[in-house]
């Protein structure tokens, strides 16, 4: 008798029966060798089943009735002879003899196509030799002398005897072909009494093997809901309940050796978030803290760009009128007090009213650059080709002055955006190919467009004039920034600056390509007209207050 358990511990239990007992994978092996080893015996004794099956139907369909057909075919050869012989002897006439030959004929033959059939079969061939014999005999003893006589002109009388004598002799014949036929048929019975029992022991094999699986199935469920359901089972309600958020209770290890590795790197898991869980909660109220920092920045953020930008706007408003004042009173110092001023003088009152003039242009420009995308913001569909014969026709005078040819496809695409800012980029990017021209050359103005693999369109401005330095492929765009002086080409230095600043408003990009080195090459990008009116936002214009 085996001791019973201490009172202090629990009661062994079926589960606990597997602890320590090999892994889950070692019992799903121990059962899938068993499956194997059964399949394998099955395999066996099937494929032995099988191929005497096989023989079988083989020996059945391709031996035993073929040799039954042929047999019926020899019969029927050997009685053709017999006719042929008595018609003949009777008639005295050729044509009955022809069945006699047709039937020797016939009965080489079959005796030729049956005696493969049933070279196999012992009793078969001795059955076919002995009626072979007979057959012969016939014909030498009976036949043949019958023949002759009806070919010497005898009467059939005279032939009484031997007539008697062929038909019990091939009376025999008969009664050798029904014993033949009988032994064939008697092999088909058989075969066919074979081949039924092993198809049923097959059969029987096959249902065998099916059990077999089935029951390692179920051996094998229940293997499973004893030795791994339960304990995952107890292992998810641990993992959901921890994963509600109750982190304060420990995962307990149960079930076999890798079961258990598995519920401890679950409880260090689980231990690991509930430390990392308490350190976020102390976190979260400074992110909180931080993320509220952040919003109120960015709030500051625009309303100081906004508070710039409307600023700039009205300082230069507002410094319009004090510039207009200074340069009409210089121009009145110089009108009344001319005859008064020595060259010296007259020159002073004229670098003040040009100062003057230059800084009213300056401010103009300023409060233009200012205005873009906050004076008006007209979002509408705009031919571009419409808009580019807007700039040719503002630029009309300086394009014929110059001599210059402009080259343009056929057709522009079509986007949504403001028509009079897209005027302005068109107008300041011709405008400055027709400006920068080489001396030597008249200008070669060639426009371009395409499409980019996001689908937005591309549009080129190419010019054969002086060109740009690639270092200076970014200075281009600042605001106010001159790569020439006054006296050499007149200008602000806004121009470029301007055109950034509307493209990028529309959403797309400018710059200058550094790889064209026969002149300029302006490039930029404008979005699809199904881009734009689906609501592809503009880019932020704080690159554009940086560096136009």
């Amino acid at each position: 008798m085996s001791a019973a358990p201490p009172p202090n511990e629990p009661a062994p239990t079926a589960e606990s029966w597997w602890h320590g007992r090999g892994t889950v994978q070692g019992w799903f092996h121990l059962v899938l060798g068993v499956m194997a080893l059964l399949v394998l015996v099955f395999a066996v004794v099937g494929a032995q089943l099988l191929s005497r099956t096989s023989d079988l139907s083989d020996s059945l369909s391709e031996r035993v009735q073929p040799a039954r057909v042929e047999g019926v075919r020899l019969q029927t050869a050997l009685l053709d002879q017999e006719t042929g012989v008595r018609g003949y002897v009777l008639t005295h006439s050729a044509p009955f003899l022809q069945p006699y030959a047709d039937g020797t004929a016939a009965e080489r033959a079959v005796v030729a196509a049956l005696r493969p059939l049933i070279s196999r079969n012992h009793r078969a061939t001795a059955d076919l030799a002995d009626l072979e014999d007979a057959a012969a005999a016939w014909r030498a003893d009976y036949a043949t002398p019958l023949i002759a006589h009806a070919q010497q002109g005898r009467p059939a009388a005279s032939d009484a005897v031997l007539l008697d004598g062929s038909k019990r002799a091939f009376d025999r014949i008969r009664a050798l072909f029904a014993t033949e036929d009988a032994h064939l048929l008697a092999d088909r019975t058989h075969g066919k009494n074979e081949l039924r029992h092993v198809e049923t022991l097959r059969d029987a094999v096959f249902l065998a093997m099916l059990g077999s699986f089935l029951a390692a199935v179920i051996v094998l469920a229940l293997l499973l809901r004893q030795i791994v359901g339960r304990p995952l089972g107890r292992l998810r309600d641990d993992a959901l309940r921890a994963a509600g958020g109750d982190f304060e209770e420990r995962i307990r290890p149960s079930g076999p050796a890798d079961l258990r590795v598995l519920s401890q790197a679950v409880e260090a898991m689980r231990s690991e978030i509930a430390g990392a869980l308490a350190e976020a909660h102390g976190q979260r109220a400074q992110l909180a803290l931080q993320a509220q920092e952040l919003t109120d920045q960015a709030r500051d953020l625009r309303r100081s760009n906004e508070e710039l930008e409307q600023f700039a706007y009205v300082a230069s408003h507002d410094l319009q009128e004090p510039l207009r004042k200074v340069a009409s009173f210089c121009q009145l110092l110089e009108k009344r007090y001319r005859d008064q001023l020595d060259d010296r003088g007259v020159q002073y009152i004229d670098f003040a009213v040009d100062g003057a003039k230059r800084m009213q242009v300056l401010i103009n420009d300023l409060l233009a650059f200012s205005r873009v995308g906050r004076a008006q913001d007209d979002r509408l569909p705009v031919r571009l080709d419409t808009v580019l014969d807007g700039a040719l026709r503002n630029l009309a005078g300086v394009v014929e002055e110059s001599g210059a040819e402009i080259r343009r496809p056929d057709a522009l695409p079509e986007t949504v955006g403001d028509p009079t800012l897209l005027t302005m980029v068109w107008q300041n990017l011709i405008g400055n190919a027709v400006k920068f021209r080489a001396p030597d050359r008249p200008p070669l103005i060639t426009v371009e467009t395409g499409t980019a693999p996001d689908g937005s369109y591309t549009f080129s401005v190419t010019d054969n004039g002086i060109g740009i330095a690639p270092e200076f492929s970014e200075k281009v765009f600042v605001i106010f920034q001159r790569l020439h002086t006054r006296d050499v080409y007149e200008g602000t230095g806004i121009g470029l600056a301007m055109c950034r600043k509307i493209i990028e408003h529309h959403g797309g990009r400018i710059s200058v390509d550094d790889t064209y080195d026969r002149g300029t090459r302006i490039v930029f990008s404008l979005p699809a007209h199904d881009m734009a009116r689906h609501g592809v936002p503009a880019r932020e214009e704080t690159e554009g207050a940086h560096t136009g």
